[in-house]
């Protein structure tokens, strides 16, 4: 009985204040773009093709969050809630590819140049363009923070903002 109540306190929380939880997740993919742009641009790592994907995705569930979060109405809201739910799984499952490679990397693998390579090759317009394309080694482990990868973080915030989107719409479907 205490778990349903509970269960009945977060959702009544999550569908009291869907703004600011729609809000708080488009702070997130805000903070962990940027992050990404700092180890891409500042620490030199090379994104893979997958972390472009996953920088998509990224972007795709905070546009969705912040645009349900400017408006007012349920429905946006909901529409919204379902939306940061379809895209971060796609995100979650596109990390979650990326870990797999790099726990079991294949025998070979190419994902094309690095930065430095592009920007002594080619002019800067066409180096910008190139920067999100990927350039580096799926498989490759360049970065951890407590003994998980970039994919393995991602994979947990897709995940979480998954669930936090499906509790969201639950919450707001059962307030009518």
């Amino acid at each position: 009985m205490a778990q349903k109540e509970s269960m009945n306190l977060v959702l009544n929380l999550l569908a009291e204040y869907p703004r600011r939880w729609l809000a708080l997740v488009a702070a997130v993919c805000a903070g962990m773009f940027a992050f990404g742009m700092y180890l891409q641009v500042v620490v030199g790592l090379d994104p893979c093709p997958m972390c472009i994907v996953q920088r998509y995705a990224l972007i795709g569930v905070g546009l969705a969050a912040l645009i349900a979060a400017l408006f007012p109405q349920r429905a946006v809201h909901m529409g919204g809630a379902l939306g940061v739910v379809v895209i971060a799984v796609f995100g979650a499952f596109t990390a979650a590819r990326q870990s797999w490679l790099q726990w079991y990397p294949p025998e070979v693998l190419s994902c094309g140049r690095d930065l430095f390579g592009m920007i002594e090759s080619f002019p800067l317009r066409r180096v910008i363009p190139m920067v999100f394309r990927g350039t580096g080694d799926c498989s490759k482990i360049d970065w951890t923070f407590l003994g998980l990868t970039i994919a393995n973080w991602s994979f947990l915030v897709f995940s979480g903002m998954a669930v936090l989107g499906a509790l969201l719409f639950w919450g707001l479907l059962r307030r009518r």
